[in-house]
């Protein structure tokens, strides 16, 4: 059965989508059978994985409204091993309609249960807000990945979602663990990034990667190529990153429970 991992910070611009792209292909490139769902309405994860949004007819909006197999939406990438689910346009208005829908907090968690079988991994790309679309999204997860950049106020920001972390524990998904805060964007040279990597590593202990993802070029360039990193310029620095984050990340799997088990607030500052 699939590991489902929802990748989340309701802020945006923290590297997100990014983190699904490269994490996946990473992943894949391990020999891990991995599906993306990009459930952003901005659409970024379908395009960085070199599909044109206009041109795809169908995607996870026609899963959750009109109840379409994921079956029969999920795309093969450039890597063997690594499908995408897209996102079209009309996942912009699926909030509002899954208002007044029977269950509207799973329907995500019941559509992916058709095909948790078939992936190692199956990662999704979160919108960058706490709405009825995260929330799906984190009913269905196992754990969350919580891409954060080295600032202040991504600190404070860190701290609302993981008190939402835990009410949809107490009310939906009460297995649902942190996976773990990857640092990103990150510039050793400045004394603000120390501080908020210390402050971070303090407050979360293990639950925090190694792994850092620095500033990089061409890690932004990709995306405008429909590539991930490791296929655009696998010599580069952000590919590397998420290279070694895909190991890390392996490993955790493997990790004892009491480890993965820590309670999700822990006094974010």
């Amino acid at each position: 059965m699939g590991r489902v991992i929802a990748v989340a910070n309701q802020k945006g611009g923290v590297g997100k989508t990014t983190t699904t792209v490269n994490l996946a292909a990473s992943l894949a490139e391990e020999g891990q059978k991995v599906l993306v769902v990009d459930f952003d309405p901005q659409g970024n994860a379908t395009s960085g994985l070199g599909f044109v949004r206009g041109a795809v007819e169908q995607g996870v909006y026609h899963a959750l409204i009109d109840k379409v197999s994921l079956r029969e939406l999920t795309q093969l990438t450039v890597l063997p091993t690594l499908w995408l689910v897209p996102s079209t346009a009309d996942l912009a208005g699926a909030e509002v309609e899954l208002v007044s829908v029977e269950r509207r907090e799973w329907q995500l968690h019941d559509a992916l249960n058709e095909v948790r079988s078939r992936y190692d991994f199956i990662l999704i790309d979160c919108p960058p807000s706490l709405g009825l679309l995260t929330l799906n999204a984190l009913v269905a997860a196992d754990g969350v990945l919580v891409p954060m950049q080295c600032e202040y106020f991504a600190l404070e920001g860190l701290s609302y979602l993981l008190s939402t972390l835990d009410k949809v524990r107490g009310l939906w998904n009460p297995s649902l663990q942190l996976e773990g805060i990857l640092l990103t964007m990150v510039d050793s040279r400045t004394s603000l990034m120390q501080q908020v990597e210390s402050e971070v590593r303090g407050h979360f202990g293990p639950k925090v990667y190694k792994t850092l993802v620095p500033r990089n070029i061409r890690l932004s360039e990709a995306p405008s190529h429909g590539l991930p990193i490791l296929k655009y310029d696998p010599a580069s620095r952000g590919s590397y990153a998420y290279s070694q984050l895909a190991k890390e990340f392996l490993e955790r799997q493997s990790a004892p429970l009491s480890d993965a088990e820590r309670p999700l607030s822990q006094g974010a500052p």
